[in-house]
């Protein structure tokens, strides 16, 4: 008589065990995201410091970004000034505080990246939204108009709305959430695509749910995520926008300094007072450079098809 060989089955309610290679995979999956964690963590730490210096820094100064002292301009950085107070980072060409107008200008680079942003993405989701679940006409007429769009410089297109509209910090922002919102609808547009035929959809479709509540609950969630991840590459291009604006002339006015303003105001005294361009030069570069780079790892984090690599 041949006794079998066959695994002995499992006992009900005793979960079988798991091999030691998935165990092995489960754990360096799980160390890969931790790793991942803690990368956009890190990469959150300059971000978080940028929020509370532009918050706070103005309120805690107690200089004035625009008082002109023509007889203390050109100050270097660390320089006594008459009053006794010290400008740790220099003065300007008509002596304005440069640590005021730098902490002014980051101040309102958050506000119009920010608000750029919340209007781009409202305006993207409300023409991407509907062109991706209607089809049709109405996405035929969205998406060419988007092309339309992307078919010339946005850079140009914004000076070209900015010299229209003239100097304001609301003028910028509507300059820049005008030219900005072709890739948030892309991006919902593309998510509406994807989530359109899926089997809640069509049941809710089924039950007779109105269109409105099956974007509303259905469709308009899932397009958060990849949103998110655009939001925060699109805050640092925006933040390079406004200082460009600003720096042709076309941004911000003298008496709401920006930083790239700050760097056009000291471009003529680069070997003589190099620390009115370079300072908020530097902290323009460093803020866009964390911006993408926490953009980056968000991406990875959030993204399911990278989570397991």
């Amino acid at each position: 008589m041949t006794v079998s060989s066959s695994p002995a089955p499992a006992r009900p309610g005793v979960p079988p065990e798991a091999s030691p290679r998935e165990t092995a995979s489960q754990a360096a999956v799980r160390l890969r995201q931790r790793r991942r964690a803690w990368r956009l963590a890190a990469w959150a730490v300059p971000i978080v410091a940028f929020v509370v210096v532009a918050i706070v820094g103005p309120i805690v100064v107690p200089y004035d970004p625009v008082t002109v002292r023509l007889g203390e301009r050109l100050e270097p950085p660390g320089a006594v000034l008459a009053d006794g107070t010290r400008a740790w980072l220099g003065t300007d060409q008509v002596g304005k505080d440069l640590v005021a107008q730098v902490l002014q200008g980051a101040r309102i680079s958050l506000l119009v990246g920010v608000a750029t942003v919340l209007a781009a993405g409202v305006i993207g989701m409300a023409a991407g939204v509907p062109a991706g679940y209607f089809g049709g006409a109405l996405d035929t007429f969205l998406m060419r108009f988007a092309d339309l769009q992307l078919a010339f410089p946005s850079l140009l297109l914004a000076i070209l709305i900015a010299a229209v509209l003239g100097r304001s910090v609301t003028n910028v922002i509507i300059t820049l959430s005008v030219t900005r919102w072709v890739t948030f609808a892309r991006v919902g547009r593309a998510t509406t695509l994807a989530t359109r035929e899926r089997e809640f959809v069509m049941a809710a479709r089924a039950t007779g749910a109105s269109t409105t509540r099956i974007m509303g609950r259905h469709i308009v969630p899932l397009t958060v995520t990849p949103l998110i991840v655009v939001a925060t590459v699109e805050l640092g291009l925006v933040i390079l926008a406004e200082a460009s604006l600003s720096f042709l002339g076309l941004g911000t006015p003298p008496d709401h300094p920006s930083w790239g303003l700050i760097v056009a105001n000291g471009r003529n005294y680069l070997s003589t007072a190099w620390w009115i361009s370079t300072i908020p030069g530097i902290a323009l570069s460093l803020v866009i450079l964390s911006v993408g780079l926490f953009g980056d790892q968000l991406n990875d984090f959030l993204n399911p098809k990278t989570a397991s690599k």
